[in-house]
């Protein structure tokens, strides 16, 4: 994906992506499960592979990520998180969108993740998820977060 130096962060912080999750993505280290949270929700939005593998615990990376480009992951919003000692969680909600625009589904994952520091850094361990769809309405506000109705955005 093609990014600028003004393109938002998909975090949903508001910031810049190269101020944001591009930091991370270039090799800073997170500095709480939410930060590492955030910026592996900007890896799915963007399709960036090795840094989703690199903040993955090596024990529980999958061989095969299974990554859709269909996928177009929308919103995240942040439920709840924190650490103790080298522990963490993050529950968060994403919202995504698949198949061709027009007819497009949408679904929403909510996940309970673990983070571990391993080797000095925040890496992600594993998670209890669950995936529900979402069926918006031409006027209901756009699942994507932007405030407008459905039809005036997304649909």
């Amino acid at each position: 994906m093609n990014t600028t130096s003004s393109t938002r962060c998909p975090c949903g912080s508001g910031l810049v992506l190269e101020h944001c999750c591009g930091l991370l993505h270039q090799g800073e280290n997170a500095g709480s499960p939410e930060a590492l949270m955030r910026s592996r929700f900007a890896a799915f939005a963007l399709g960036l592979e090795d840094y989703l593998r690199h903040s993955w615990h090596p024990d529980s990376c999958p061989a095969q990520l299974g990554g859709d480009d269909d996928t177009r992951w929308k919103r995240l919003e942040i439920l709840d998180s924190g650490e103790t000692g080298d522990q963490g969680w993050v529950q968060f909600r994403a919202t995504f969108a698949e198949g061709p625009r027009g007819r497009q589904r949408w679904g929403v994952l909510e996940e309970r993740s673990r983070f571990v520091r391993h080797q000095g850094r925040w890496v992600y361990l594993d998670g209890e998820a669950r995936v529900s769809r979402l069926k918006p309405g031409r006027n209901d506000p756009c699942p994507c977060g932007s405030a407008r109705k459905f039809k005036q955005c997304c649909a």
